[in-house]
C-alpha cells in the first residue's frame, strides 16, 4: 500500500480553493443582479484552478505521478459506474419526456387534487412527480407555474403554496431511484439504492405526514377549473424503473428498460419519431454531461488529497473529538449539509462528501445504506433552505413574493431534518449488524 504525504489540512488548499472561486464569483453576481449567477464561472472551470493548485502543492512527489495518481481515481470504476448511471438517467428522462410522459404525470396528478385540499395537494402532486422524474428542478419547472397561478387566481397564500412547491420536489429528489443525488450517495459509499430509499423513507413519511396536516390546516381551499388531460399509459416508464428498483434489479439494467419501454410507447401511440426518440435520449444525456465531469474531476481532486494525507487527518480530527457512533453521524450529516448550501449543489456536496463520510462510517461501524441516507437527506434539506437554490429562485421569480416569506412556511424540511437528528439521538434505524457490533463492543 503506498504511503500517503503528511500535509494535513493543507491538503485540502485546492478544494477550498475550487470552493471560494465557484461560491465566491457567484454571490459576487448575485449581488450584481446577473442572471444565472452561479454559472458565470463554470465550476468546472473552477475545479481545474483547484487540480492546479493540487499538481503544484507538494514538491517532493514528481508532477507524472501526481498525474497518474489523478487519473487513476478520475477512472475508478466507482466513478465510471456514477457517470455511466448518470448518462442513462438523462436519457430515460429525454426519452420519457419525448413521448408526453412528463405532462402526464404532471396532469395525472391535477387531475386527481380534491378541491379542499389544494395545498396539500400539490406538495403531494410534486412528491409524486420527483419520484417519478428524479428531480426536483424539472418538478419545479412543471408544477411551479401551474400551481402558482391557480393559488394566485383563487387567493390563497402564495408563499405557503411556493412552499409547498418546493417541499414536494425535494422529497423525490431525495428518493428517488433515478436522482442524481441518490446515485452520487448509494455509489460515493457503496449502498444499494433500494437499502437507502428504505432508509430515507423511514425518515421522510413522517416529515412529510407532518408537512401536508400543515398545509391541510393553513392552506385554505380551492379548484382547478381547467383539468389538462393525460394518458396513463404514458406514465408506465415510470412506473417501471421505480418498481424495478425497489425490487433489487441493478439500476443499469432499470435504466435501459425504461428507455426502450418510453421509446415504444412512443412510436406505437405516434408522439414520436424514431429519430425524434433517439435525439430526445441524446439531449437528455447530454444535459448530464457537466455534473459527470465534476465528478470524475472532484474525485481526482479527493484522490490527490486523500494521497497528500488529508483525508486521514480529517477523519482523525474528527474521531479524535468524536467518541461515539452519534457523534460521527452528526459529523457526516452536517459535512454533507453545509458543503451542499456552500455550492448551491446538493450532488456535487455528496460527491465530496461521501468518500470522507466512508471513512468515517467503516471506522464507527456505520452500514452503507445509513451513510448513503445521512448523506442526501442534509445535502437536500439544507440546500432548500436555501434563498439563492435555484428551485427558491424560480417560485420566487414567477409569483414576486420574498424567500424568507416561503423559508417560514417550508415546513417539510425542517420536519426532516428534526426527524433525521431524532433518529441520530436515540440510535434509531439501525441495523442487525449495527446491533451486533454495539454488542460486541
Amino acid at each position: 500500500m503506498e504511503k500517503t504525504k503528511k500535509l494535513d489540512y493543507w491538503a485540502f488548499l485546492p478544494l477550498i480553493i475550487f470552493l471560494a472561486i465557484y461560491v465566491g464569483v457567484g454571490l459576487f453576481m448575485v449581488l450584481r443582479g446577473v442572471e444565472d449567477p452561479f454559472k458565470q464561472f463554470p465550476r468546472h472551470v473552477a475545479l481545474l484552478v483547484g487540480l492546479a493548485v493540487a499538481l503544484l502543492l507538494e514538491r517532493e512527489t514528481p508532477i507524472g505521478k501526481k498525474i497518474d495518481i489523478l487519473c487513476e481515481h478520475m477512472g475508478n470504476s466507482g466513478v465510471m459506474m456514477i457517470v455511466l448511471i448518470y448518462l442513462l438517467a438523462g436519457g430515460f428522462q429525454g426519452a420519457a419526456a419525448s413521448m408526453g410522459g412528463k405532462d402526464s404525470v404532471v396532469n395525472f396528478c391535477l387531475n386527481h387534487i380534491p378541491a379542499q385540499f389544494l395545498v396539500p395537494g400539490i406538495f403531494l402532486m410534486g412528491a409524486f412527480i420527483s419520484t417519478s422524474i428524479g428531480t426536483s428542478m424539472g418538478t419545479v419547472a412543471a408544477l411551479a407555474p401551474v400551481a402558482l397561478s391557480v393559488a394566485q387566481g383563487a387567493h390563497l397564500n402564495v408563499p405557503l403554496t411556493c412552499a409547498a412547491v418546493i417541499g414536494g420536489a425535494y422529497f423525490g429528489d431525495n428518493l428517488s431511484m433515478i436522482s442524481d443525488t441518490t446515485i452520487s450517495a448509494t455509489q460515493g459509499v457503496g449502498a444499494e439504492m433500494k437499502d437507502k430509499f428504505k432508509m430515507n423513507f423511514y425518515i421522510a413519511l413522517p416529515a412529510a405526514i407532518v408537512a401536508t396536516l400543515l398545509y391541510g390546516i393553513l392552506g385554505g381551499s380551492a379548484g382547478i377549473v381547467d383539468k389538462p388531460s393525460y394518458d396513463f399509459i404514458q406514465i408506465v416508464p415510470y412506473i417501471l424503473v421505480l418498481v424495478t428498483a425497489l425490487v433489487g434489479m441493478n439500476v443499469v439494467l432499470v435504466l435501459f428498460l425504461g428507455i426502450v419501454v418510453a421509446g415504444v410507447i412512443g412510436l406505437v401511440q405516434g408522439h414520436v419519431t424514431f429519430i425524434g426518440y433517439v435525439q430526445a435520449t441524446g439531449e437528455g444525456m447530454a444535459d448530464m454531461f457537466s455534473i459527470s465531469i465534476v465528478a470524475i474531476l472532484i474525485s481526482g481532486m479527493i484522490g490527490l488529497v486523500k494521497y497528500y494525507g488529508g483525508v486521514e487527518w480529517l477523519v482523525k480530527s474528527i474521531t479524535n473529538r468524536i467518541h461515539t457512533r452519534r457523534g460521527a453521524e452528526y459529523g457526516i450529516s452536517f459535512l454533507s449539509g453545509i458543503l451542499s448550501a456552500a455550492l448551491i449543489n446538493n450532488t456535487i456536496a455528496i460527491i465530496i462528501a461521501a468518500p470522507m463520510a466512508k471513512e468515517i462510517g467503516q471506522k464507527f461501524k456505520i452500514a452503507p445504506k445509513r451513510l448513503a441516507s445521512l448523506l442526501d437527506i442534509f445535502a437536500c434539506a439544507f440546500i432548500a433552505l436555501m434563498p439563492h437554490d435555484g428551485g427558491m429562485l424560480m417560485v420566487t421569480g414567477l409569483t414576486k413574493v420574498s424567500p424568507l416569506e416561503v423559508l417560514k412556511y417550508s415546513f417539510y424540511f425542517f420536519a426532516l431534518i428534526i426527524a433525521s437528528l431524532l433518529t441520530i439521538h436515540f440510535g434509531l434505524l439501525r441495523t442487525k449488524e449495527e446491533k451486533e457490533s454495539l454488542v460486541q463492543n
